[in-house]
């Protein structure tokens, strides 16, 4: 599978099938392998692109902490893109692949055919909610540092992925996984591109977000999975798949 190469950090990419393009991103401590259904079930139509974010999977383990932002995931994002020849796109993820996804339209918007938001959240307006949550965001770094791979704990997107190494996962979590402003939440009623905001209807931590994305972005589609949670495309991937599908079939 191609790789790409930004300032000597490779990242791992993949592009199944023909047609337009889709880019999933996973969440954090997941990898590409969670879109193995969503790759099977939609490569026939659509071009399919995947990839591994920096610190996870099979793309590269930066040791130096300024090698993991928000910016340089965009900017990873954009680059695939570019190197599989692709002007605009759906736009789609799960988790941090979520909030990434409106990061990117913030920064792209002529970029995004279509956005798909699952199971995520916009940020925080607030900044002591947001501290709030970046204090949770870089323990979970200080667990990694403590335990290694280990301190991942089994969700099943987290047993379904391989990685080399905790301290890029560790990384990842204190410089993506933090948020330093409220641009994304703030941008949200100025998205004018079709959006399908998704979660499974056991996430409770999300289900509010997805309410509060699905009032907030003008024309926006809302779909909650039953007996589904945080991987609601592992738990239900038929439903999930259906739920997609749908959306995709509404495009321009």
């Amino acid at each position: 599978m191609p790789t790409l190469d930004r300032d000597g950090v490779k990242i791992h990419y993949e592009a199944h099938g023909a047609g337009p393009a889709i880019l999933l991103t996973h969440g954090y401590s997941a990898t590409c392998r969670m879109w193995d259904g969503q790759i099977a079930a939609f490569k026939d139509k659509w071009r399919v692109i995947v990839w591994d974010m920096r610190g996870h999977g099979e793309s590269d383990y930066p040791t130096d902490r300024a090698a993991y932002s928000e910016d340089l995931t965009v900017g990873d994002m954009r680059a695939i893109l570019d190197a599989c020849g692709v002007e605009r796109a759906v736009i789609g993820g799960l988790s941090l692949g979520g909030y990434m996804t409106m990061a990117f339209h913030l920064r792209h918007p002529r970029m995004c055919r279509a956005l798909m938001l699952f199971d995520t959240g916009p940020g925080f307006k607030k900044d002591e909610a947001r501290e709030a949550w970046n204090a949770t965001a870089r323990a979970r770094g200080d667990k990694l540092d403590a335990e290694g791979l280990a301190g991942l704990g089994t969700s099943d997107e987290v047993r379904q992925s391989r990685h080399r190494s905790a301290d890029g996962l560790a990384n990842a979590a204190r410089g993506m996984l933090t948020q330093a402003t409220s641009g994304v939440i703030e941008s949200l009623p100025g998205i004018a591109v079709p959006t399908l905001v998704l979660a499974g209807a056991n996430d409770k931590p999300y289900l509010a977000a997805t309410d509060y994305m699905a009032a907030k972005i003008p024309g926006a589609r809302k779909a909650i999975i039953a007996d589904a949670g945080h991987a609601s495309n592992l738990h239900q991937p038929k439903a999930f798949n259906d739920a997609v599908g749908s959306f995709l079939a509404t495009l321009p």
